[in-house]
């Protein structure tokens, strides 16, 4: 789950400039759970997780991403085409953290440890799908044609870039709807294996 902002930062310039692919800017912020038992623990997720906008509910991790876009344009009489783009995805990876991992039981520091994992996985996850579609964006913006101005080719950026976001807002959805669905068989498993790794020397107990 994760909110979305676009500030879109719009240059002309007479040079060519080359485009990367899109940038990642990616930080972690961490709230702090507290309990001895699996029980506490949900509770305490429940109650101290981020807040999704797009549900108004508390989740046990969140990303908070912004596209920020700039454009260059190479204006010239009669015409007007797009040199550059370089998309910056700005991504804030919010987790939870346990204090009292080293004073519980022994199945519930594995409850957590497999938890926790998938939780960061899914939360990375999310941060790949928005840097993928921060590529598709410089992609499409140098796709645009010359157009006979660049306040035509600054409209036509402008529509590129609400369709791809609107793509990425529902390739972030569907991958949520999927996580949920398959989320129970998907722990089960992860239990499965790490409790095979433990008991072969591979990870703590």
């Amino acid at each position: 789950m994760m909110m979305r902002f676009l500030v879109c930062a719009l240059t002309c310039a007479c040079m060519a400039v080359p485009a990367g692919a899109a940038n990642l800017v990616k930080t972690y912020a961490y709230y702090t759970i507290h309990g001895r038992t699996l029980d506490d623990i949900q509770h305490e997720l429940s109650r101290r997780g981020p807040t999704v906008k797009t549900t108004g509910l508390r989740h046990p991790g969140a990303t908070r991403m912004a596209f920020n876009t700039r454009i260059g344009y190479a204006d010239q009489p009669g015409s007007c085409r797009i040199v550059s783009a370089v998309v910056t995805v700005k991504a804030r990876v919010i987790l939870p953290r346990w204090r009292q991992r080293g004073r519980t039981d022994r199945d519930v520091r594995i409850f957590w440890d497999t938890l926790a994992a998938d939780i960061k996985r899914h939360e990375e996850r999310h941060v790949e799908i928005a840097k993928n579609h921060g590529r598709q964006l410089e992609q499409a913006l140098l796709a645009i044609d010359r157009q006979d101005n660049c306040k035509d080719a600054a409209a036509k950026a402008k529509d590129v870039t609400a369709r791809i976001l609107a793509s990425h807002d529902r390739a972030q959805v569907q991958f949520d709807k999927v996580e949920g669905i398959n989320f129970e068989s998907r722990i089960l498993r992860l239990l499965h294996y790490r409790m095979e790794r433990i008991e072969a020397g591979k990870l703590p107990g």
